[in-house]
């Protein structure tokens, strides 16, 4: 990678991904043309199609950048495998279905300290009455805690203090990371220059397995942290569903946080990749 310009800090950026062949060239790419100084760690959760494929072709033009790691693992278990891998004093998180704006780690990169953790901006694309659908937010400390890890960076010191992502989780891991970073006294900044595009599902189907999930792993949050909604009124939950896709969408998580009343923490987390990929 040759030095480090001044005022820049190297930063480690870790890709997770499980059957991405149709994203991951373009998210490599993207990464490629970044500003240094910076290195990626790609973790594979056992993909059955060519995502190692492209990943080993893109290593092969661009050695200095990219390390390859493939084991069984989690989402939340495979970034914390990419972050002990890595070796710089900040990580930035991306997903294998993403694509980077050219600018989007110089712009992470101007918030950076010590106890900030740096979230920016996630454009899906896609179907647009997918993407249309507005996230819901919870805050903790007067900090949206929900931005997603397809679009953050950690100081790697705060990472390790924190014990990582906590692997029990399906989904909502990065919210229970960005939630117990700020109660450690933590700042979350966000800058809507960090511009990272996230695919949605390509099905109906698909889309209303990852809300399912979702849920799922919001009822998670609530046995970890105790009551995390007694702020968020319903009536402001219901007037936000907008729409055949909105309902469907409450709906399939409602099933899932039920799920998770009904089953505890017996349920095993499922291997596919809907349930892998990000929110």
């Amino acid at each position: 990678m040759g030095s480090e310009p001044v005022g820049r800090p190297f930063v480690s950026v870790v890709v997770t991904t499980r059957n991405e062949e149709q994203h991951l060239g373009l998210l490599l790419e993207s990464l490629a043309v970044q500003e240094p100084p910076f290195e990626i760690v790609l973790v594979d959760a056992e993909s059955r199609d060519r995502t190692v494929a492209i990943a080993e072709a893109f290593r092969a033009r661009h050695s200095e950048l990219l390390r390859i790691i493939q084991r069984p693992c989690s989402r939340g278990g495979g970034r914390n495998i990419g972050v002990a891998d890595a070796r710089a004093d900040y990580v930035a998180f991306i997903d294998g279905d993403c694509v980077a704006d050219s600018r989007w780690l110089a712009e992470l990169r101007r918030d950076v300290g010590p106890r900030t953790v740096v979230a920016g901006l996630t454009r899906t694309v896609g179907k647009p009455k997918y993407g249309a659908l507005e996230r819901v937010e919870l805050f903790q400390g007067g900090y949206d805690v929900t931005y997603p890890s397809c679009n953050l960076l950690y100081p790697r010191a705060l990472f390790s203090e924190l014990g990582g992502f906590d692997t029990s989780f399906i989904t909502a891991e990065d919210i229970d990371l960005n939630l117990r970073a700020v109660r450690r006294g933590a700042t979350i900044r966000y800058t809507a220059d960090a511009i990272v595009l996230h695919h949605m599902r390509e099905t109906f189907l698909r889309f209303l397995y990852q809300a399912y999930w979702n849920g799922y792993g919001r009822k998670q949050l609530t046995e970890k942290h105790g009551s995390l909604w007694v702020r968020y009124r319903l009536r402001r939950l219901l007037a936000g569903q907008k729409g055949a896709i909105a309902w469907a969408r409450l709906a399939a998580a409602l099933a899932g946080y039920a799920t998770r009343m009904i089953t505890g923490p017996r349920a095993r987390e499922p291997a596919s990749r809907e349930a892998h990929r990000s929110e």
